[in-house]
């Protein structure tokens, strides 16, 4: 497998992110994924990282279809594949209502249809070509003006790998039907099949297989000394997953909900979220038990990490996204350290 993380610009002091990432490049990880929410944006950072680094991949995850049209998704991918001469992975996703709705004014009906488009036109920005699109979400040149078809004037040496990050049983098959990779979350291993079956349908669909996509998964990773602080570290870690069952999208529409149901955690996660939208927060978080914390982090003893990440492995994940724990800037690199190890050593 290889090893990959995740930042956000606004997550700390952007210095401090920065040696974060030069460090992590030192300790050998792979690629560092940027995200993008309702906070800073991907690629600002993207483009000061890429002049920052050397070896390491770096990806927008992810950037929000949505907010952008789809030629300047194709641009931006373009200009960051260039100043990081080919090191550039393009993260799409659909977020959520709450975020397009509520912070960009978009409506976020119809995803599935607005990816597939998106990414159509994305692919056939980036290769040069002049663009004549007639989507339902998507049509150039614009109608009843006066505009001709047109190509971008940017181009890069090296083609930009797609991931979509996607979770419904739908846009997992369109991941693996159009996208060179896929960004999950809410993973866990026993339950991959709800996902990687889908994946697999996609991909078949287009005349591939799973071996063609990157399987990106991603988990927080934590060191525990003994059971006692294992306990612990699961227990304090309950109110997070409570957040993602309930509070993540809106009363009526939660995808990370949803996933865990699917992946053998329906009563947990319908009891969580009920207790969540009642307001019941303490409640909620006492409610997620120790064994699903466990089940979808990377959290435990050394020897238990180890055999959580083969677990991972023969799964299918191909790339590993470790979100390394620590109360500062040197614990959180010695976590990650200790992860990228580990996961040269299970191979």
């Amino acid at each position: 497998m290889r090893t990959a993380t995740t930042i956000e610009a606004s997550g700390a002091p952007w210095a401090e992110t920065v040696d974060f990432v030069v460090e992590a490049e030192r300790l050998g990880l792979d690629v560092c994924w940027v995200a993008e929410a309702w906070g800073s944006d991907a690629p600002s950072p993207l483009g000061y990282l890429a002049a920052r680094t050397e070896r390491m991949l770096l990806g927008s995850g992810v950037v929000q279809v949505g907010t952008r049209s789809p030629a300047l998704i194709a641009q931006t991918a373009l200009t960051l594949q260039t100043m990081s001469q080919g090191r550039f992975l393009l993260g799409l996703g659909s977020s959520g209502p709450q975020v397009l709705e509520g912070l960009h004014g978009v409506p976020f009906a119809h995803p599935l249809g607005r990816m597939r488009e998106t990414v159509d036109v994305v692919r056939r920005v980036m290769a040069g070509e002049k663009v004549t699109y007639e989507g339902r979400h998507v049509t150039l040149p614009l109608p009843g003006g006066e505009a001709r078809p047109m190509r971008v004037s940017v181009t890069a040496e090296r083609p930009v790998p797609i991931h979509l990050a996607t979770l419904s049983p739908r846009m997992l098959r369109l991941t693996g039907e159009v996208a060179d990779g896929w960004l999950g979350t809410s993973f866990v291993p026993e339950g991959a099949a709800t996902s990687l079956e889908p994946l697999a349908e996609g991909a078949a669909a287009a005349g591939r297989t799973l071996a063609d996509l990157d399987l990106c998964q991603g988990a927080e990773i934590a060191f525990a000394r003994d059971d006692d602080e294992l306990a612990t570290m699961l227990d304090e870690r309950r109110a997070g997953l409570a957040f993602s069952l309930g509070g993540m999208g809106s009363a009526s529409r939660n995808f990370y909900h949803d996933a865990y149901a699917r992946q053998g955690w329906k009563d947990v996660a319908a009891e969580v979220r009920a207790f969540w939208l009642d307001g019941r927060r303490d409640d909620a978080a006492a409610a997620v038990p120790r064994e699903m914390v466990a089940a979808t982090t990377l959290i435990g003893t050394e020897d238990g990490v180890r055999e959580r990440l083969g677990v991972w492995r023969d799964a299918g994940v191909t790339t590993v996204r470790l979100y390394p724990a620590g109360a500062d800037l040197e614990q959180r690199l010695d976590t990650l350290a200790r992860g990228i190890e580990l996961v040269k050593e299970i191979g």
